[in-house]
């Protein structure tokens, strides 16, 4: 039987593997790094004496290719959150807090009350930015929303830049519309956030590689890739650090490695760029975090401030700054941002001058690709030049947003691709 050889152990790559598991393919995972996981991990810190993920991720009711994924790899009870599509939030500047509540059922009935729509907003506000649902391949989000509107920096910006990973100016708005179209638009049942009960990896990555070797895949890890080789318009081989792969007839490669690792090995290629970056701190507090500042779930939107969401679990209050590079954050010394957000936590948790015990910065400065026009433009096709090569990964053209569910997806479609030309 041929075997599909699958280079990269974060989640597209894990996808892949459990799709192609599934059918009956022999796959063999690789990865460079002493763990699988990628940029979807959980850690022991030894600092903070916790268990961390390297960066906070919400998950929507509506992925429905995650939860697929996650009920196909045995992952147990997983996911944690509110009963309905809730989503709180404080402004830290003028310490006003409010949740945005959608009914169930395609029809938006929550705009219509005062109660559940964000504060200071109108009807005609959310019916102006509905233009966003025609933005063409050049528009970016403040292209098609009022950047006056207080629905823009309540709403819009907070979304695009959990959404994009980029601010509103720069990011694509038709690829935000298509996260929209599947989740807010549908109504609540398919916006309801979630989060890693108890971690990334314990939720998503422990049960894939347990489920890849249970069922006679292999998964090498500390396995570095240094070169492919080709011929006849086909890979022949793989070279890594401590052995070289000759492929057998029928066997197939899926490069799921990020734009720069892949640009390395294919420099034929033209990919987004992967610099966009994400700065994540975490805090341990010492003690169970008060639970009346965040309502169901175990997050908090934050306007007005550095922070843009905080998570929280158990003794640990997470937050995460996306778009880093882009609002300056990247430019600001650990102590200085450590210290600036610790403050506005203590604001949005109401936690008043309460100090924390020990705290982790990480920075994640190549988190995602540029999801900017130009950028979603340059995002590959799974197919490559090679009739054995196809690629997986967020910044392949999944048309949705690299986010965890753009992954597993780029992951199912390279696999699908390869079982169409098996045989």
């Amino acid at each position: 039987m041929s075997r599909v050889h699958i280079i990269g152990a974060g989640l597209s790559g894990l996808a892949a593997a459990v799709r192609l598991i599934e059918n009956d393919v022999k796959v063999t995972v690789y990865d460079s790094a002493g763990r699988a996981g990628g940029r979807c991990r959980t850690f022991f810190d030894k600092h903070l004496e916790r268990e961390i993920d390297n960066g906070n991720h919400l998950i929507m009711s509506g992925n429905k290719s995650s939860l697929s994924y996650l009920d196909r790899i045995g992952s147990v009870d997983p996911l944690t959150g509110p009963k309905f599509a809730i989503y709180p939030f404080v402004d830290v500047k003028t310490k006003q807090r409010w949740n945005v509540r959608l009914n169930e059922g395609p029809i938006p009935f929550w705009v219509f009350d005062e109660k559940w729509r964000v504060p200071n907003t109108k009807i005609i506000d959310y019916l102006r930015a509905a233009k966003i649902a025609f933005a063409n391949d050049e528009k970016t989000v403040a292209d098609m929303v009022d950047p006056k509107s207080p629905l823009y920096e309540r709403f819009w910006e907070p979304l695009t830049l959990a959404v994009l990973n980029t601010t509103p100016e720069k990011g694509q708005a038709k690829l935000l519309w298509r996260v929209i179209r599947e989740t807010f638009l549908l109504g609540g049942q398919a916006s309801v956030p979630l989060t890693a009960k108890t971690g990334l990896g314990h939720a998503f990555i422990d049960p894939a590689v347990k489920f890849i070797e249970q069922h006679g895949g292999i998964v090498r890890l500390g396995a570095r890739l240094r070169s492919a080789w080709m011929e006849g318009g086909a890979v022949t081989s793989l070279n890594f650090s401590d052995e070289t792969v000759t492929l057998e007839e029928g066997d197939k490669v899926i490069f799921a490695i990020p734009p720069s690792r892949l640009k390395q090995l294919l420099p034929d290629i033209d990919p987004p760029g992967d610099d966009a970056s994400i700065l994540n701190i975490h805090y341990r507090f010492g003690r169970p975090v008060p639970k009346t500042t965040l309502g169901d779930g175990p997050f908090l939107g934050m306007v007005s401030s550095a922070a843009q969401w905080t998570f929280v679990r158990d003794d640990v209050i997470s937050i995460t700054t996306s778009a880093s590079d882009a609002l300056g954050t990247d430019d600001m010394p650990n102590d200085q941002v450590v210290s600036q957000i610790w403050g506005e936590v203590c604001i949005a948790l109401d936690l008043g001058d309460s100090e924390y015990e020990r705290v982790r910065v990480i920075r994640e400065k190549r988190a995602t690709p540029d999801q900017s026009p130009a950028g979603v433009k340059k995002r590959l096709a799974p197919e490559t030049a090679y009739r054995n090569l196809f690629l997986a990964g967020d910044h392949t053209d999944t048309d949705v947003p690299a986010t965890i569910e753009g992954s597993i997806r780029s992951g199912d479609r390279a696999a699908e691709l390869v079982m169409r030309t098996q045989g």
